[in-house]
């Protein structure tokens, strides 16, 4: 590729990006404010969102698997708001919310697009509902929409790091072979933001699209970068070798919510790509409790599956008398095994939270003993003994 075409491009993508962000950002005048109907309370461990076009069975879907009743009938535009439900499964509870169908154009603001998508941001999955009886342009619209108002479906953050300085100018280091992107680019690019004295590193081979939505970061309209599950309903109206085709598809699954068919595979692949992990709390000398479980999840907490973030969930006091935890299960090569605060759990681990006793929290509070002050207070003392020395007098030769 031609070094001055690829340094083009990147500045036409970037005052792209720019002139997008000016017509999608919220409008200045007006009494704007949040859109009635829209604003659910998040419920749960999890959130999951559907979305499609109207009438491909999103109301149904969400009636079969929660029981909420969502009006369905055999018009568009149904659903006018958003209908949420909780999905109970392997004691942890889901939500799910049914979103108006969408249209082209809903980015910019067509039937109420803008509504439906920023609810969507704020989901940990997206459930795209597709009608298998129609091609697959649906879903080429659909991922289209969502892209232009920054989600990005089944892809992780980019491995660049991007970080300002007060001086120096711009500094690049790549630790792979790059394909895409250069030196001259990247300054091409920095230079449509206004950004001069800045260190990047590349730690994989992305593209300028990348290179941009790591830099939108830090404006109004961060990227969200979410799991997406493609599903296809209607199946009972193809044959069996175009379902076979369509459930090997990636991040596809094929199900007939009016035939109730592979509703429990959709419930168990949604299980396996939230990736919740369930630890159950043990008391000093009891059983532990198997009904109600901490949940971690990518998304809460310090978005880890670590003891810390399990602790914390407890409450965030617990976090400063912590001394060590107790853990039973996959996570350990032997149960119990003593953990620290950075130790990472499995699924169904069982978890017994140790704390200090009031000589080690003075003890933590003062330091490490350096022989410098008396134990458990700040007297000070002199553990090499020069002061009393000095005192004494020289010894007579």
């Amino acid at each position: 590729k031609n070094k001055a075409t690829a340094k083009h491009l990147g500045d036409l993508k970037a005052k792209l990006c720019a002139a997008r962000r000016e017509l999608l950002g919220p409008e200045k005048s007006g009494g704007g404010g949040k859109s009635k109907g829209f604003e659910v309370q998040r419920f749960g461990d999890s959130r999951v969102a559907l979305i499609g076009f109207p009438s491909v069975g999103k109301s149904s879907l969400l009636t079969a698997l929660t029981g909420v009743q969502s009006e369905a009938a055999a018009y568009e535009f149904t659903t006018l708001t958003c209908i949420p439900g909780v999905i109970n499964y392997n004691d942890c509870k889901i939500q799910l919310l049914d979103l108006p169908g969408i249209i082209s154009g809903a980015a910019q603001g067509k039937g109420r697009g803008r509504q439906v998508i920023a609810t969507a941001r704020s989901a940990d999955m997206i459930l795209m509902i597709l009608d298998a009886t129609k091609d697959d342009a649906q879903r080429q619209m659909l991922t289209k929409e969502l892209n232009d108002v920054g989600i990005r479906l089944n892809k992780e953050r980019p491995k660049i790091s991007v970080t300002k300085t007060k001086a120096g100018g711009f500094k690049f280091n790549a630790t792979c072979t790059l394909t895409e992107l250069s030196s001259e680019v990247c300054f091409s690019i920095l230079r449509e933001y206004k950004m001069f004295n800045v260190d990047v590193v590349v730690h994989e081979d992305a593209t300028i699209d990348d290179f941009i939505d790591v830099l939108e970061e830090a404006g109004t309209a961060p990227r969200q970068y979410c799991k997406c599950i493609y599903v296809y309903n209607k199946i009972d109206m193809l044959s069996i070798s175009q379902v076979d085709q369509l459930a090997r598809q990636p991040y596809s699954v094929v199900i007939s919510v009016s035939k109730e068919l592979n509703l429990e595979g959709l419930l168990e692949r949604i299980w396996q790509e939230l990736d919740l992990r369930r630890v159950y709390t043990k008391k000093k000398g009891h059983f532990p409790d198997f009904t109600d479980p901490l949940v971690l999840t990518c998304q809460r907490g310090n978005k880890t599956f670590t003891v810390e973030n399990a602790v914390g969930l407890l409450h965030k006091s617990i976090l400063d008398e912590f001394k060590s935890a107790l853990v039973w299960g996959s996570s350990v090569r032997a149960s119990p095994q003593v953990c620290g605060l950075k130790h990472e759990l499995q699924d169904e681990d069982v978890m017994q939270i140790t704390k200090m006793t009031a000589a080690e929290k003075i003890k933590k509070m003062h330091g490490k003993k350096t022989g410098t002050t008396l134990a458990g207070g700040n007297t000070q003392v002199d553990p090499t003994g020069k002061k009393e020395k000095e005192k004494k007098a020289p010894l007579k030769t």
